[in-house]
């Protein structure tokens, strides 16, 4: 009896599937990527210089060489033909010019003869002439995000640094050291943006690293510089003699980098550190 009500009780609590509502299930949507467009794309051209608001390209007696036939073939533009090779063209040819507006031509996917008519014109800078030339704007963008970055990098080095790090820079370059720090910072920026690639090479560069120690070691009574050599300012002692017309900074620089002058340049680091 027992079981029976237990029995019942069961079925009550246990509700019949086709009363269950469904519930919906949400599933996180995925990013959609752009897709790739494969295929032609339109080609832009350029001209070189000159031009005007309006310019016709030359197309007559145009021949180029074709390399799958080693022969010399005549090319000529024609909107209603497959090919531009004159000798695969029919009789019911029609020629149009090609302008150049505002130095500028679209060449669209759609006339895939227009393109390949500007590819092998022997006026395209990229068949040795002088006349007009793709503009590659994905490459062009490349090189101006590879530029960015190096501007970037350069900058970081002048943040990030501290005064200290950037003497032999900052002596290389003749910014003086007589100012305010973020002074010195504006002028090593106005170096970084002009030539931002050669400005982060001079950290590596030995010859920067040498001439901030002569420089250092002559501006506080090291060394003494003049139009006759370098000398050991307490012994007044020859380093080494100036030949006529050069500057002594840069001799020494030179002297110190060659294995003759790598004594006399760790005495300098010697008695440079008394001062640091």
């Amino acid at each position: 009896m027992a079981k029976q009500q237990l029995q019942r009780e069961d079925e009550v609590l246990a509700p019949d599937a086709a009363q269950i509502e469904a519930v919906p299930i949400f599933k996180p949507r995925r990013r959609q990527e752009p897709v790739q467009e494969t295929g032609r794309k339109q080609k832009i051209y350029q001209l070189v210089e000159g031009g005007g608001v309006w310019f016709k390209l030359n197309q007559g007696d145009i021949t180029v060489y074709d390399k799958e036939k080693d022969a010399i073939r005549a090319i000529r533009y024609a909107p209603n033909e497959p090919s531009v090779f004159l000798d695969e063209q029919s009789v019911n040819a029609r020629r149009a010019h090609i302008i150049f507006t505002d130095k500028i031509l679209g060449a669209p996917a759609n006339q895939p003869n227009l393109q390949n008519y500007l590819d092998l014109h022997p006026g395209n800078v990229k068949n040795g002439g002088n006349v007009f030339y793709e503009i590659n704007n994905e490459r062009k963008t490349d090189t101006l995000l590879q530029d960015e970055f190096i501007v970037h990098d350069a900058i970081s080095l002048i943040r990030d640094k501290s005064i200290d790090e950037l003497i032999p820079v900052i002596l290389y370059l003749g910014i003086s050291l007589e100012q305010r720090n973020q002074e010195i910072r504006r002028e090593l920026l106005i170096e970084a943006k002009s030539n931002p690639k050669a400005f982060i090479q001079l950290f590596d560069n030995p010859l920067v690293k040498m001439r901030a120690s002569i420089s250092l070691a002559a501006s506080n009574g090291i060394l003494r510089i003049n139009q006759d050599g370098v000398f050991w300012a307490d012994s007044n002692r020859l380093i080494l003699a100036t030949p006529v017309g050069q500057d002594g900074v840069d001799i020494m620089t030179k002297f110190c980098l060659s294995e003759k002058g790598s004594l006399v340049h760790q005495e300098i680091l010697k008695r440079l550190e008394k001062f640091q």
